[in-house]
């Protein structure tokens, strides 16, 4: 709307014949061809009076002041519960997330699991073959050692 004033009033001043003062003429103004400001007024005009109009209508759009605060809670309490549904889906997505990757890490250490098994089965299946070796071996050199009677 300042916008518009502004230039409305660099169109007047530009396309505006001077003004007499005391009855004073001088050739300056008897020589000046007429102007088109009658188009610029109207199209001033209407731009002036439609851009009041649009703020005339936002400002009844606007709540008064005794509903303002009601109005301010009716909206802040969705807004609010929308927040906090959002915050609950990523969280859940986040969780969801988390199960999948628990659910790998459980998947490979039950494979090391059984793996370390089968090496453990191994290592006492050898530990036992190498025991039953050493016995052999202690029972043949006591039955050589012993003087026969």
């Amino acid at each position: 709307l300042a916008d518009q004033f502004c230039n409305a009033i660099g169109v007047l001043q530009q396309c505006g014949p001077p003004a007499s003062f005391s009855n004073i003429q001088t050739a300056i103004n008897k020589d000046q061809p007429a102007n088109p400001t009658e188009e610029y007024a109207q199209l001033f005009a209407a731009l002036i009076a439609r851009t009041a109009k649009d703020i005339d209508v936002l400002i009844d759009s606007l709540p008064s002041e005794e509903s303002t605060a009601a109005l301010q809670v009716e909206i802040s309490f969705p807004l609010r519960i929308l927040t906090f549904l959002n915050l609950c889906l990523i969280k859940a997505a986040s969780l969801y997330k988390l199960e999948e990757e628990n659910h790998e890490a459980a998947t490979c250490l039950e494979d090391v699991v059984y793996r370390g098994d089968m090496l453990l089965e191994k290592i006492q299946s050898a530990l036992a073959d190498i025991a039953q070796s050493q016995l052999k071996t202690r029972s043949g050199t006591h039955s050589q050692s012993l003087p026969d009677s």
